[in-house]
């Protein structure tokens, strides 16, 4: 009798589900995402437009500050598929690096799906003389703490990347913190500070013109885009590798029937010709893949830069 019971509570969750998923979506849902203008800004209008173009349903983007903002809003909203989040690498680290961080990622999300990835550049100032990957190594360890780099804020790509690159390097290169990546490109600009691994859309001009040196790309492929330009791992770092992504979450408990839903519209979206292209022309690559693969990658990621993070003493006090 007690199997019998269980069994048709099991069934009867099974209907459910499917059921929602056909009538879903009936009502606006709601894109959470981080400040207006930035990259996932973007990507989350795109997405939006493609949902309500195949729902007929009307999509918000909610832009919030950076931090735990976007993370806390989602985590806390019904698992009914009409409150999503947009975020990248920073809502999976940060815990990683903060005590107070109201949400568990890996308990209070479902990856929906990876939407893009973005390779980065390992950028010099002209005047530190290296050449290549193998000299900047060297001339690092020639002179440990003399070289530095610039960064946005703990966790972030720019600050991740570098310690990364120190670890595996094994060479004391000091960092100077900025409050964004705008600011730490500027400096980098006008020799302030020496390095920094930074998007390529927003130091490719920079290059072409000489006023920065581009050593490698921290793709572990060569990057179409930057075809005179070899991968750090094959120019004196093996291994290396730093691509950030992003993607969309869905607050955990959500039917599985709804994110499969979502995930194939975001998908069919983003495939679009003029979609590709335009995020293509803005540096980055659409990857569209599957929530299990999404979820693969971050717990990679926790695994690997969390080595970094402890090796590093990194904490934000």
């Amino acid at each position: 009798m007690r199997k019998r019971l269980i069994g048709s509570v099991a069934m009867m969750c099974i209907t459910a589900a499917g059921a929602w998923a056909q009538t879903y979506p009936t009502k606006p849902i709601r894109i959470v995402t981080a400040e207006a203008g930035g990259g996932s800004d973007i990507v989350s209008r795109i997405i939006g437009q493609g949902l309500n173009t195949a729902w007929g349903k009307p999509v918000v983007v909610d832009n919030r500050g950076g931090g735990v903002v976007a993370g806390d809003i989602v985590a806390r909203a019904p698992a009914d598929g009409y409150t999503l989040l947009y975020y990248g690498s920073t809502l999976w680290l940060l815990p990683l690096i903060r005590k107070d961080v109201p949400y568990d990622t890996q308990k209070d999300f479902v990856p929906v799906i990876q939407a893009i990835s973005t390779p980065a550049i390992l950028v010099i100032f002209p005047g530190v003389p290296a050449k290549s990957v193998q000299e900047l190594i060297a001339l690092a360890k020639a002179a440990p703490g003399k070289l530095n780099y610039g960064s946005a804020a703990l966790g972030t790509a720019t600050h991740i990347s570098a310690e990364l690159f120190k670890y595996m390097a094994g060479v004391n290169i000091v960092r100077v913190p900025y409050k964004g990546t705008g600011t730490a490109l500027n400096d980098l600009l006008g020799g302030q500070v020496q390095m920094m691994f930074a998007v390529a859309s927003s130091v490719a001009p920079h290059i072409k013109a000489g006023r920065l040196r581009g050593l490698a790309v921290t793709t572990p492929k060569p990057a179409a885009a930057f075809p005179d330009l070899p991968t750090v791992a094959a120019s004196g770092l093996p291994g290396y590798e730093a691509v950030t992504f992003s993607g969309v979450f869905a607050p955990s408990r959500t039917p599985k029937a709804i994110v499969e839903q979502i995930n194939a519209e975001i998908r069919n979206a983003l495939l679009k010709p003029e979609a590709k292209e335009r995020l293509s022309n803005s540096g980055v690559d659409v990857v569209a893949g599957t929530p299990k693969e999404f979820a693969d990658n971050i717990a990679k990621d926790i695994a690997l830069v969390g080595t970094v993070i402890r090796s590093a003493g990194i904490r934000e006090d």
